[in-house]
C-alpha cells in the first residue's frame, strides 16, 4: 500500500474522550451517503480532479512544452524557472520542489542539479522579494510560468505586468513572448485572451478543476517536469490512491476514514484544530498545501447568517516543532487532533558516531541513525499525546518519491471532498474570499467594482480616539 493510516490513538479506548465505537458505526452510514454524493458529482463532470491521473492528453501537452523549453542551448539555455501565482497556484509547485528535488535545490550548482533549472515561486507581491529575484536572474535564460485560472487574479496579474515590462525592455516584445508560458482556463479569461492575441504558449487548467485541487494539472506538473521530476510516476500514485478509495465503506477507504475521523473529532469532541505534522523535511511544505486545501474548502456557512462550520488546519514539522508547538498540544486546550506523517525508507541515512562514551547524555546516541532518531521521536510524541488523552493518528509513506507524493496529494483531495459532504458544505467554492477581492478592485479603481466601492464607503472610518 502506498499510504497506511493508524488511527488507534483517535479512539476510545485508549483515548479517554476519544471517538467511540458507536460514533464510528454511525458515521459509517453517513460516509456511505457522502461517498455516493461525491460519486454523483464526479459522474456529472463537476469534479475534474478525479480524472487528472488519466488525462494523457493534458500530460502530453505539458511534456511537449517542457521538451521545447529545454531544447534551448548556449546563451539561451534554461537556467531558471519562475512561477507567478498565489494560493493553490503556488503552494503545489513549492511542495513538489521541496519533496522531490534535493534539499536547497536553488543553491546547488549546475553539476549538482544535473543541468536542471532552478525553480523560484513568487507567491506574494512584496516588492522587495520580486526586485531581489529579478536583480539576480539572467532574463535570457529564464522562463516565467504565469498561473491563474481566471486570468484576473490581482496579485498574479500585477506580477505578470512587472515581469512583462522588464522582459520587453531587455529582450524586445518577441523575446519576451518566448520566455512566457501561461497556465489558465482553456477558453476564457484575460490570460487566454493574451495567449491568443500574441501567440504566447498556454497550457490548460481544465474548467472543472478548482485552483486548490489543481496540483496534478500543469499548475504543478509543468514546474515539476521542468526541474526533472518524473511526473508520470506522480500521476500513477494519484491514480492508485483514487482507485483504492473507490469503496463506500470506511474499512477500505483510507481517505474516507481520515475525513470521518476528523469530522467526528471536530463536531462531537470539540477538536476544532487539526494539525498535520510530517516527520520529514521533504514534506514540510505539504503541510502548508494542506492548510489551504482544508481551510478554504471546509470553512463555510451552511446557510446565510449561520455561525459557520469547519475545522482550523495547522501545519507543523517534526522534530522541529517538538521544541515549539508540542508543549501546546500536550498541555494547552484539548481542542486539537494531530496527524503525524512518517516515512519508512529514508535515502542517505546517517549513522551517529560513537563519541564521548563517558558522557551519559551523548553515549546512548552512538550507533543509532538520524532517520531512526527522527522516527523514534515521532512515535514517542504520538505516545506521549495519547498518554495525556490527546487524539492523534499516523500516516505512513514507504518513501518520499513521485509515486507516493501523488498518492498523498490525491488522499488529501479525496478526504476534502468527503469531509465537505459530511459537513454539508460545498468544498469546491470560496465565497468568503470574494468580498476582500472586490474591495481591493474598488480601491485600485477597477472599472467593474463600483458596487464594492459603495459598500466600502459605508464602512466605519478610523476613530482617532481608538488609535494608540
Amino acid at each position: 500500500m502506498s499510504i497506511r493510516l493508524d488511527y488507534t490513538n483517535m479512539m476510545s479506548p485508549p483515548i479517554d474522550g476519544g471517538i467511540t465505537d458507536a460514533e464510528w458505526r454511525d458515521v459509517g452510514a453517513r460516509f456511505a451517503e457522502a461517498h455516493a454524493e461525491v460519486e454523483r458529482e464526479r459522474a456529472s463532470g463537476a469534479l475534474g480532479f478525479f480524472d487528472l491521473p488519466d488525462d494523457n492528453a493534458l500530460h502530453r501537452q505539458t511534456l511537449d512544452f517542457v521538451q521545447r523549453a529545454r531544447s534551448r542551448s548556449g546563451a539561451d539555455a534554461l537556467s531558471d524557472v519562475v512561477v507567478l501565482g498565489i494560493g493553490g497556484s503556488a503552494l503545489g509547485p513549492i511542495a513538489l520542489r521541496t519533496a522531490l528535488r534535493p534539499p536547497q535545490w536553488n543553491l546547488l550548482d549546475d553539476a549538482a542539479r544535473e543541468g536542471q533549472p532552478r525553480l523560484h515561486v513568487l507567491d506574494n507581491v512584496d516588492p522587495a522579494n520580486i526586485s531581489a529575484l529579478l536583480a539576480r536572474l539572467d532574463l535570457r535564460r529564464s522562463l516565467f510560468v504565469v498561473i491563474s485560472k481566471s486570468g484576473g487574479t490581482a496579485e498574479t496579474m500585477a506580477q505578470y505586468l512587472v515581469i512583462r515590462a522588464r522582459l520587453n525592455g531587455a529582450l524586445g516584445d518577441a523575446g519576451a513572448r518566448e520566455r512566457l508560458v501561461l497556465v489558465t482556463d482553456p477558453q476564457k479569461g484575460a490570460l487566454r485572451a493574451i495567449a491568443r492575441a500574441e501567440g504566447i504558449a498556454a497550457l490548460e487548467i481544465p474548467a472543472n478543476v478548482g485552483g486548490r485541487f489543481s496540483v496534478l494539472t500543469p499548475v504543478g506538473v509543468l514546474p515539476a517536469a521542468l526541474i526533472g521530476v518524473d511526473t508520470g510516476a506522480l500521476l500513477a500514485g494519484a491514480a492508485d490512491m483514487r482507485d483504492r478509495c473507490a469503496s463506500n465503506e470506511l474499512s477500505s477507504n483510507v481517505a474516507g476514514a481520515w475525513a470521518a475521523l476528523q469530522y467526528l473529532a471536530d463536531t462531537k469532541h470539540g477538536r476544532h484544530v487539526q494539525v498535520l505534522m510530517p516527520y520529514s523535511d521533504a514534506l514540510r511544505d505539504m503541510a502548508a498545501w494542506y492548510v489551504q486545501l482544508w481551510a478554504e474548502s471546509l470553512g463555510k456557512h451552511r446557510t446565510a447568517g449561520d455561525a459557520g462550520v469547519g475545522p482550523t488546519p495547522l501545519g507543523a514539522l517534526g522534530a522541529t516543532d517538538q521544541h515549539s508547538q508540542v508543549q501546546l498540544f500536550m498541555e494547552g486546550p484539548g481542542d486539537k487532533t494531530v496527524t503525524f506523517i512518517g516515512v519508512t525508507d529514508r535515502e542517505g541515512d546517517v549513522e551517529i558516531p560513537r563519541l564521548h562514551a563517558d558522557i551519559p547524555e551523548l553515549a546512548y546516541l552512538g550507533g543509532h541513525r538520524l532517520g531512526e532518531l527522527l522516527d523514534i521521536e515521532r512515535r514517542a510524541t504520538a505516545g506521549a499525546l495519547a498518554r495525556r488523552g490527546r487524539p492523534n493518528m499516523t500516516l505512513t509513506l514507504d518513501r518520499v518519491d513521485p509515486f507516493h507524493l501523488g498518492a498523498l496529494f490525491m488522499f488529501l483531495e479525496l478526504a476534502t471532498a468527503y469531509a465537505g459532504r459530511l459537513y454539508g458544505v460545498n468544498a469546491f467554492d470560496q465565497p468568503g474570499v470574494e468580498l476582500g477581492k472586490q474591495f481591493t478592485y474598488a480601491m485600485l479603481g477597477r472599472a467593474d467594482a463600483d458596487a464594492a466601492r459603495r459598500e466600502w464607503d459605508l464602512l466605519p472610518k478610523p476613530d482617532p480616539k481608538r488609535i494608540l
